[in-house]
This record gives C-alpha cells, structure tokens and sequence, in this order.
C-alpha cells in the first residue's frame, strides 16, 4: 500500500524489510550485485516466468502480482543452505563476497526455468556480473551435469601415472556437494495465481514527487496519454531510472504499459513476426529462437541478425525487463537494435487516441535528432514488424568489451540481387554511432544499386562510406578515426559473408589462403559464448605425516563463505538502521580550478527532510590530512583545485532527501588558469610535486659505447579505476559522552579517519568488519566524518559519486633510451618516468619509488638510470591501487625488451630469457636477488603451457589468416615486498574457546581465514575453536593499512608471537597433563584458576628496511615474489576485438597458507590486470570531467574475459623463510602477469603489420584497446581514415 514511485526494489528490500543480502553496487544495471529473482504468472505464455532483474532499476510499483525471492529465501546458514550457494562457496567462488548474492540469484533463476543448462545459458545468466571469480563457470557447471567432472577440467587434478611431477592435490570434494532438486523449490503463491487471472484494473501510486498510473487496456492507456502528452512510458525502467538517478532528469507522470495485452502480443504474418511494443528483449530472443530452427536459413537472416546483437546486448537481468519499444523509443544513436530494424526494414505501428499511423524503417528514421523522435506527444508505439529475409543481411557490432557493453559502431547491411546474378537489386547500410542518430548511408546506397558484386564495386564501396560516414573531430565518444575505419571494415566482412563464389572474386591484396567460409565463420565464433572454459589450479601435496588438525597449508574454505552465499555477511552498510538516523550526501565542484565565491543553500534546505549543510568552517578538529604530507582539505576551503572536489555535504532524514538537496546546492566560482589535466600539460608547465627521484648504477655512457645499436621509445600506461563493489561507506554513531563516537567503515586503514573530529583517537572507536573490495582505494582515500549532528549518520557513496572523487591508479607515461648487443643483450638503459599525481600528493611519492625500483623488472642492466616526475594536476588525487606503481615500472621495461627484440628480428622469448637475473646477481637498487626462483617459473611455464608447440600453431594460424591473426608472449615479474609493522591481541575464555584480533582488515583476500590457520598450528588447537569478529582500534591500535601485500606477513607473525606468549604460559599445565586436552589445561582447575593471563598481545616489524635514494643503499624489499605468465590470443584485425586463448600462470608463493586462497589471488590479480593493460580506459575530457562513471561506460573484465584455457601452478619446494610459516605474499605480485596479454597481443598485431609490409618497433600505449588494435593494423582501410591534425580541434577527451 502507498508504494512510492520512486522507490527501487532494492531501497524497499534493504530499507523496509530489512533484507540486506541484496547489494547495491551500481544503481544502473551493470554489475549484477543486486539481482533477485521476480516469478509472475504470465497471461499471454500461461506460464509462471522466473527471471533474474536489477532491484536496483525495478520501480517497487511495476511489482504489482509478483513473487520476489532473495538470497536469504533460498537458504541461510542456520536452516540450509541451497545447492548453489553451497557449490559457490566451498569450491572458492567467493572472495569480497559483496556480489556472491547476486550470482547466487543469477544461477538460481535460470535453474527455476531450466534445472539442465547447457554451458552457454550459464554464461549468458552471468553477462551482467563483474568482478567474477574464475571458478564460479566451472562449479555451476559441475552441478547442472549433476556428476563430477562433467565440463569441470579440474581444479585439483589427481595425480599422472608415471609423473609425479603432476601430483597436485583437490582444493574441493564435488562428492561433498548437496544435489539438485528442483521439487524442492519455493512455489509461486496460489494467491498471486488468482490474483494474476483476475481481469485487470488500473493502478494509481501516489508519491510525494511523482504519480504511477498502470492502465488496465489498450484504450486507457491512448486515453491517459491524450490527456497527459508529456507522460513517460515505463516497461522496463532501464533507461528512465538511470536518467532520473544520474541525468538530473524528473518525470512527474510514468505510464506503465506492461501488462496490456496488445503491447505483449505476438502475432506471424505473411511477411515476418509482429511484437507488441512490450514484449521483453528476452522473450524476443527466445521466438526468434523457435523459427531460427524451424525455417530455412536464407528466411531468417534477419533474425538470425538480431540474436546476435541480443547475445551482446547488456546482461540477462537487463534483457528480461527492457522492452524491444522502448530500445527504439529512446532513440539512443548507439543502438544495438535500431540500425537492424532499419536495414531490414521493419514495420513500426503507431498509435494514439482514433489514429493509427504505420512507418517503415529503411524509408527514413523517426528520430529527428539526438534521443527524439518524430512521434506526437499523444503516440505510442503499439508494435513492430520484424520480416523474413529476401537473403543476405548481417549486423555487426564493436564495443570496448565484447558482453555487456555499449557499442562503439553498430551496423545493419542487407543486400538483395537480381535474379540469377551479381548485380545489385537494392542494398541498405545503416550505421549507428556515426552521427546524433541511427543513419542509413543513403548516398552509398544510390551509387551501388546496379553494380556487380565484386572488387571494383569493394573498392568504390569504401571509397563512397568515407565519404558520406564523416564525423567532427570534436564528435562526442571521440575515437573519430577508428569509427570511420569501422564503417568501412564492417562493410568488407558483410562483404565477405554474402556469397563465397562472390567474395571468391576478390584479389589476393585482400584474401589470403583462407576463404571467405571460414573468415565469415571466424567472425561467427567470436560472436558466441565459449563453451568450453578449461580452469586448472596446481598446488603441491601436503608433506607426508602433517596432522590432520594442522590446517597450514590447506585449501580451508574462506570462513565467510557460506555467510556471502546466503547474504547473510554483514558489511558497513548491512547494519541495522539507528533510530533517527541521518543520511549525508557530498556536494563536489563542478570546475578544475577555481575559487569559491559563494554557495548558495536555499534550494537544498528547502528539499523536505533536510536537516543540514555541512562546510569547512564546520569541522571542529583539522581540516588537513593526507596520508604523509597534509596538503589535502577534508572539505574545499575558498578553492577548489578538480572537478569532484568535495566542497560539503546535506545531512538529512534519507538518503533519496540527501542526494536531491545535494543537487540543488548553488556554488559560484571564479575561474583560474592554468587547468592541467594532462601529464603532457605537466611537462610543459613543469607542474611537479618534490622531490624528483633518481637511481643510477654503473656508467651510462660506457654502457651505449659498448651497444651495438641503441633505440628510444616511449609508452603510456593509462589509470585504472577500483571498482570494489562495495563503495566507500562510513555509519558514524555518537556515544554522548566526553565526544565518544563509534564508527563502522569500510577501509583499508582504521587510524586514518579520526582528524577531523576534533577529538583524542582515544575517544574514537573505528570498526571493520570486513569490505567488499578495496585494492588499496581504500587506504587514503576515505569519508571522514565530524561531530555536526548529534545524531547517527550514515553515507554510502553512489558508484558515480566514488568514482568521482576516490581517485585510481596513477597513469605514467614512460620514456626510454636502451642500448643492446645485436643478440638482444641489454648494456644500457636511460629511463625516465611520469605520473599523473592529481590535486594532492596522496601516496604518490612511494609510488614512483616503487615504480623506479621495478624498472628492470627480471631484467640484469649493467648500466642503468631511472628518473621520475610527480605530475600535479587538476584531477582528484591518485592513490594506491593493487600493485602501487610495480606494473607500471615493469611495464615500461617489457616495452623497451620487446622493442628490442623486434629491432633485432630475434624471438622476444629468446631475447627476455637472455637478460634474466641469475641467483646472486645485484638490482640497480644494489640488493643481492637471494632464493631466487625466476629461472625455475620460467621453465615450469614453458612446460605446462606447451610454449613451443602453442608458437608453431601461431605460426602456422597466421599463415593462414590474414584478417584474424594470433600472438603469443612470455612475461615474468619479480615484485619486492616490504612493509611496517603489525599487532595482534589473542584472549583465550575459560571454555577454552578463541577469540583473535589483528590489525589488519578483511576485504575478501582471505586474511581472517589464514590467522586462524596461524593461531590454530601455533597453539595446536583445532581451528573452529577460533574466532575473529572485526578488527577495531579499541583492541588493536595505530595499525598499518591493510596494503602492500604483506598483511599475512606482518599480521600472521603478530599472531604467532601472541600465541606463542599464551603457549608459553600454558607450558608448565601441559607438562603436568602431557595426555590432558585444551580445555583441561585452559581452565578444568588449571590456569584459570592459578590466574594465569589468558590474554597476550603480539607485535612484529619487519627487519633491516630502510633505503636511501641519495646513496643507493640499503634494503628497500624484505623479499620478492615471482611468477611467469605465457598467453596466446587471438585478435580481429578488421575491428581490433580480441579474445584470450590461453593463459598458464606459475607463481611463487613460498609454502602456501592456504593454497585455495592463494591460488583465487592469482587469479583475481591476473584479471585485474587483464582490465589494466586491454580494457579500462578512464575517459576525461579537457577540463577534468570524467565521463567514465559507472559500469555503463567505464567496463572491468567479466566472465567472458577469462582465457578459455588458464592453468594456475603454485612453484613447489620454494620455502620463504622471510615470512610466517615460509610463505610468501601473494595479492599484488601476480598482477603483473597480465601483461603477457598485452603483449601476446603486440605479436598478434605484429604479424598483421607484416602483412602490410610494416616491420620493426612501433608504439602500443596501454590499454591495448580494439581503438589501439585496429589502428596498429595498418592496412588500406585505415589510410582511408587518417586522424585528425592534432591542435586543429578540441577533442572530446584527452587521455591524461
């Protein structure tokens, strides 16, 4: 009752119930967090329908006869977990856990509609998850066969006959696992049943903003929208919820048409297929699907067409609710859909009150301009007409990311011939993202029809796109010459796929060995899901005779992992609402560099609900901080220096109150010069933080003399942002006293927050109890919070919000100057780095340390220098990030070995091997490389990915090939590893129970899981004795950030050492009672009772750190971790896609903790590495605004990015005896490793430049992007488009 229309699914979940198993991620639709399942009884299908949606674009309102289930219906940790979210967690699916729920529900879902999947339809359930876990394809997999080792190649593979090189152990038991069975699933409520055959009436909810009518029939509906022409009309909410959230747009009327029946309609004519203008993408997909297997092929090329935009067409949740009217009606000119229907010719049905109006798409488009249409306000669009097909037709899409995206350049292209001939009948081009709307290439098409299928007809093809497909050099989405390379690309495939004895007439300046057959069926499979993922994960055997009760060493299932399944984890913003609690929103500044003049409130304060604004002369302690050097503002004091610059905050009695005040907040600036956005704008203002940091060794200019040829080159590595799903949070809660506060947050770095408060840190008690992310975003970068309000307060940051002002991984740019012999030998190298630093130093100093001190990555340079700039600019300030400046020091080193391989025409394989360190060998930074495994990785490697068949295949392929082409690269990483100190507290209880608190913070890295380990060999007693619940200043204080990683180093010898104290006082009850047990010993008339302390506190530094840039001396690294990386891909060289093929990783981690952890950090690091180096591309335009916001535009790797094939080996006998237990760090080293796929895409493009004749260096800036790829490729179709002169525009982005 009273439902407000502007509540989400998600808000009425987590706000009114109270079922916080559902997470907010994104609020748009694209990460999956907050999907539950929606059951409804289906009229039209007379069927129950269960689908995955996004409660957090599902309008409360639109739920009217629906069943909702969650995560926590399917099963809890007290009654009985379901058999998926069983499988998720004990074979390692979870890791953060924050979107565990939502793939959890994603699987559950299609198993309601389908108990028997195949592996397609598993991959296509999750398109819409990010951040995914490479083991969730293969334990899915495994329980839709309902046996073990169906599809499931194995993680934990037992043991070769006859070579115990191969004995590895099973990180999971499937035996273990609970079957499916589908009789016993939650039933659709009878009474929803009835209700849903009842005859429908109309809806009216009532808001304190807006009005949600559902009308009953066809004729209300004409009858409300001629009374209220500017109504908006919602099936779906995918499009109008994210205007209303992030696009300031405001509907104050929504007609809901979704249950009427003429819009749900499907009717078959003589002609093709009439779909009410209602009808689901999903639904679309799944008729056209019916007649793609009934019909002959040449009448369902259409169809055909638009299942394969729909495959790529946002993920499943989105599909299951959007409808195929409102994709035409939004009129988006990136359309993955509209350019289709306009090729094929589609037959729209108009109607309003009285009038019916019917248009075909390829005589001209509705849309008059950017996102309108020609449609009266009084129109609706009633249905569409897909026809057969007269013969050939395709449709083509490019995105940044092949799932799940939005698309760069989207095409239709249908040919028809005369009878009997090659002669052109009539042909239609439509293109979207070449201009404001969807275009057909009307002039083009004028100048074919009448021509003959063939080269000459090719060649003036193109010749004509150029022409007629031009775009500004300022075109908004940028990348101008790629997309006008596109147009003509796109068209040479469809040529290519329209009849092979036509394409067979083309000269071999175009075709290749191959046939047009099988390039159109290489374009074919890298339009499908993979249906064969092989994961491997190899670990050694535990040693003979460990106990059993000794749990170092096993993959013990992350001790949260049940609780992430069922949702039942608590994370910051889980907690239970105080009473009167308040919400805080940020008001940030809109300019890069400005003074404030003035800030006007009277707008927000009028928003009902609003209790405050917060500013800087506001805050009762200091308003500087920053982790080293105080030169951030908590709040923008009379300047503020990027866009994104928090200047305040409203506080108010909700969070929807909050963010509408915040929004209407007035500020006026007084604009300032210069605006430096760029690291480019840096060097030419000489805009740099101090100091400048140097390392040389040896003698630079002997080391040229002695080179036999000496190259320069340059290369940028881009930023990258976090993207833990769980954004920034914080829930402040005074105490009343003395300035008591307590603060939940989610954060990296628990002493960091309490400045600004104006009180001791002694009155602040600052709790985590675990993160859904960090990556190091979170050690810095933090909400700090003051004692405005005497009352709780509460902010989560909406994704766009975090994003904006958190900062990211620093972008570099690298220059280099390297002298070597004419077999690849190194003799000199003259680097100098560049870092985009921001508005504030942050931590960026110890980053381009670190960055400077992985310049040689494995590499032995006997003359070296390295020299790094700070940038300051006017972008938020950087900040750690996974890896903390290693990838990118490294990855300039990988750029200028490679150049120099292919300068000497040698294998870059032959020429890394050659220059790699050897046991003893001394870094530039003069530290001597001791238990040094590279060499071993290396071999391993080579071994189990078959390096040297898999090359002679590549070969062979690209022979082959020449529109396709493969590469395959070899990259290892040595990453030093070195950080403080940390504490622990330990209190046995007289039950002889255990509970354990570290300093260090759990965001999903397993780090409470291995300290029970620790405490549990160290004490010798049984794990589930023990038991951590937060980590919280009050029992552990001034602890380091989570960070570097080092936590299980540094904490788990804290825990070691305060077990140890207990054991030592335990010592004389166990000598007295040698057969007794814990409990006897703990408290049964023993040391209890001769109070004895059963409470220790433990403390570890590192030792012997310390470096000195000035001298070149000391030990900035305790030790490093290494690992070697082959890849193989494969890449598109008409569109510049690519797909990874193949992965083996081999990683030391010294004698694994616990190797399913640290087997799920490789992994995980190597994706995140994978975005880094192919796919995340922060996008921002001149004056520092950022465009790439949220997973609609900015897109981090997801499940169809995993290689097909990846082997993970953990090195074996390599004992670390630096660390606890002689383990090894594992979070960042492995990271690095994906730069074997940037680089075995450099060889792919490689080989496609060689067919251009084009040999030797050339620059590939990172991220290797389908843009970089296509443009790399150099071929006649990109001289057609050259780019735009730089200084002759202003472009719409700059990279910076």
């Amino acid at each position: 009752k009273n439902a407000e229309p502007e509540m989400t699914l998600l808000t009425y979940l987590r706000r009114k119930l109270c079922l916080t198993g559902t997470k907010l991620g994104c609020a748009e639709g694209g990460c999956g967090a907050c999907t539950v399942m929606v059951s409804r009884f289906h009229s039209n299908r007379n069927a129950i329908v269960h689908q995955a949606v996004n409660a957090c674009l599902a309008p409360i309102c639109s739920l009217h006869h629906c069943a909702v289930t969650t995560v926590e219906g399917i099963g809890s940790v007290a009654s009985k977990v379901h058999p998926v979210q069983e499988r998720i967690a004990k074979a390692h699916g979870s890791q953060c856990g924050f979107c565990t729920p939502g793939i959890v529900m994603s699987m559950y879902a299609l198993l309601r509609n389908n108990p028997q999947p195949m592996m397609r339809d598993i991959e296509e359930a999750f398109q819409g998850m990010m951040r995914p876990m490479i083991y969730n394809m293969i334990l899915f997999s495994l329980m839709c066969r309902g046996k073990a080792g169906a599809c499931y190649m194995i993680t934990g593979q037992k043991e070769e006959k006859g070579d115990s090189t191969n004995s590895v152990q099973q990180l999971f038991d499937p035996s273990e696992f609970m079957p499916l069975d589908p009789t016993q699933e939650i039933i659709f409520p009878p009474e929803l049943m009835s209700l849903s055959k009842q005859p429908l009436r109309e809806l009216r909810f009532i808001g304190e903003r807006m009005q949600w009518i559902q009308p009953s029939s066809l004729k209300e509906l004409l009858q409300l929208k001629a009374e209220y022409p500017a109504a908006k009309l919602v099936v779906g909410n995918t499009e109008v919820g994210i205007e209303m959230k992030y696009k300031n747009q405001f509907y104050p009327l929504i007609l809901a048409p979704a249950f009427i029946d003429e819009l749900n309609s499907i009717q078959y004519t003589e002609n093709g297929i009439v779909f009410g203008a209602s009808v689901t993408l999903t639904l679309l997909g799944n008729v056209l699907h019916g007649e793609v297997n009934k019909l002959p092929s040449y009448k369902t090329e259409v169809f055909q067409a638009i299942l394969r935009q729909l495959h790529w067409f946002a993920g499943q949740q989105i599909r299951n609710v959007a409808a195929i009217g409102g994709n035409i009606m939004t009129a988006s000119p990136i359309s993955d859909l509209n350019p289709v229907f306009m090729a094929a010719g589609c037959k729209l049905t108009l109607m309003s009150k009285g009038k019916i109006n019917i248009f075909f798409l390829n005589l001209g488009s509705k849309v008059v301009c950017y996102r309108k249409t020609a449609l009266k306000p009084e129109e609706i669009l009633l249905s569409i007409e897909i026809p057969y097909t007269r013969k050939y037709f395709s449709a083509f899409k490019q995105s940044p990311r092949k799932e799940d995206d939005i698309a760069i350049v989207t095409c239709g292209m249908n040919v028809v011939f005369w009878e009997g001939s090659n002669i052109v009948q009539d042909i239609q081009l439509s293109y979207g993202g070449m201009a404001s709307t969807t275009v057909l290439a009307t002039t083009t098409r004028s100048q074919l029809i009448g021509r003959q299928w063939d080269e000459e007809m090719l060649q003036d093809a193109c010749s004509y796109l150029t022409e007629e497909m031009t775009l500004s050099p300022s075109a908004p989405g940028g990348m101008v010459a790629y997309r006008r390379t596109l147009t003509i690309s796109l068209f040479f495939k469809f040529f290519l796929t329209v009849q092979p004895d036509y394409a067979s007439a083309v000269a071999p300046s175009h075709l290749d060995s191959a046939t047009s057959i099988q390039l159109f069926q290489v374009h074919r499979l890298n339009c499908v899901a993979n249906l064969n993922y092989m994961i491997m994960g190899f670990i050694h055997p535990f040693p003979p005779g460990q106990n059993m009760d000794d749990v170092i060493g096993r993959p013990i299932m992350h001790l949260s992992a049940v609780k992430q399944a069922t949702g039942e984890a608590v994370y910051c913003d889980d907690i239970p609402c105080y009473k009167n609690e308040l919400y805080l929103a940020l008001v940030t500044s809109t300019k890069p560099h400005a003074y404030i003049k003035s800030i006007d409130t009277t707008d927000a304060m009028a928003v009902p609900g609003v209790v405050t604004f917060v500013c800087a002369k506001d805050i009762p302690g200091s308003n500087k901080t920053g982790p080293v050097v105080y030169d951030e503002t908590v709040l923008a004091d009379e300047k503020v220096t990027c866009v994104g610059h928090i200047v305040g905050a409203i506080v108010a009695d909700t969070p929807a109150h909050a963010q509408r005040a915040a929004k209407a907040v007035r500020i006026s600036y007084q604009e300032l010069q210069a605006v430096i956005i760029t690291i480019q704008d840096a060097i030419a203002n000489e805009s740099f933080y101090q100091p400048t940091r140097t390392i040389e060794r040896g003698d630079l200019t002997q080391g040229f003399q002695e080179s036999d040829n000496i190259l320069q080159g340059e290369i940028h590595i881009g930023g990258q942002e976090h993207f833990y799903l769980e954004t920034n949070c914080t829930l402040a809660v005074p105490r009343g006293e003395d300035g008591e506060m307590e603060l939940f947050v989610s954060t990296q770095s628990t002493p960091k927050i309490t400045q600004a408060l104006g009180v001791p840190a002694s009155h602040i008690v600052c709790r985590v109890k675990r993160m859904g992310g960090g990556f190091g975003g979170k050690e810095t970068r933090m909400i700090k919070f003051f004692r405005r309000v005497k009352r709780a307060v509460r902010c989560m940051l909406d994704r766009d919000e975090d994003m904006l002002v958190s900062g990211g991984r620093h972008p570099f740019f690298g220059r280099y100057k390297v002298g070597f012999k004419k077999n690849g030998k190194v003799m000199a190298l003259d680097v100098t780095y560049y870092s985009n630093a921001g508005n504030s130093m942050d931590l960026s100093l110890s980053i381009m340390e670190r960055a400077l001190l992985h310049m040689d990555n494995c590499y032995n340079i006997p003359h070296v220098r390295g020299t790094g700039y700070i940038c300051r600019t006017n972008l938020p300030s950087n900040t750690a990030f996974r890896g903390f400046g290693g990838p990118q020091g490294m990855m300039v080193a990988e750029s200028w070995i490679n150049d120099v391989a292919l300068s000497c025409g040698l294998p870059a394989e032959q020429v890394r091997e050659l220059n790699l360190y050897k046991q003893g060998e001394y870094t530039p930074f003069n530290q001597c490389l001791e238990q040094f495994t590279i060499d071993r990785c290396w071999r391993e490697c080579m071994n189990i990915s078959d390096f040297h068949q898999r090359k002679a295949n590549v070969e062979l392929y690209n022979k082959q090939h020449r529109w396709t082409k493969r590469g395959l690269s070899i990259i290892p990483t040595k990453f030093g590893i070195s950080f403080t100190a940390a504490g622990a507290l330990v209190h046995i209880y007289t039950d002889g129970s255990v509970l354990l608190t570290h300093g260090g913070t759990e965001m999903g890295q397993g780090l409470h899981t291995k300290m029970v380990q620790v405490a549990s060999r160290t004490l010798e007693i049984p794990s589930t004795k023990i038991f951590i619940s937060e980590t919280s200043t009050n029992t552990v204080p001034n602890t380091s950030p989570t960070a570097a990683s080092a936590s299980s180093d540094l904490n788990g010898m804290a825990v070691y050492n305060a077990c140890k104290t207990l054991l030592q006082r335990l010592e004389p009850y166990k000598a007295k009672n040698p057969k007794g047990f814990w409990e006897d010993w703990v408290c049964r008339q023993t040391a209890y009772f001769d109070r004895v302390n059963l409470s220790a506190n433990g403390f570890y530094k590192t030792p012997d750190l310390g470096y000195d840039f000035e001298t070149n001396s000391g030990h900035p690294f305790n030790y490093f971790s290494y690992g070697v990386a082959v890849s193989e891909v494969e890449i598109d060289c008409l569109t510049g896609s690519h797909k990874n093929l193949h992965t083996s990783i081999v990683m030391d981690v010294g004698k694994s903790l616990n190797p399913a952890l640290d087997i799920g950090q490789v992994e995980g690091a190597f994706m995140q590495g994978v975005g880094l180096f192919t796919l995340e591309e922060l996008r921002y335009s001149s004056q520092g605004y950022l465009y790439t916001r949220g997973p609609g535009m900015y897109k981090i790797p997801a499940f169809g990015d995993i290689p097909t094939e990846l082997k993970v080996s953990l090195l074996r006998d390599a004992p670390n005896e630096k660390a606890i237990f002689s383990s090894k760090a594992v979070g960042e080293p492995p990271l690095f490793l994906a730069a074997s796929v940037f680089y075995a895409i450099k060889d792919a493009i490689t080989a496609a430049r060689a067919e251009s004749g084009l040999i030797g260096p050339f620059r590939l800036d990172s991220p290797a992007t389908p843009e970089r790829i296509r443009n790399a490729c150099e071929d006649k179709f990109t001289k057609l488009c050259p780019p735009p002169e730089p200084g002759t525009y202003t472009p719409w982005d700059v990279r910076v």
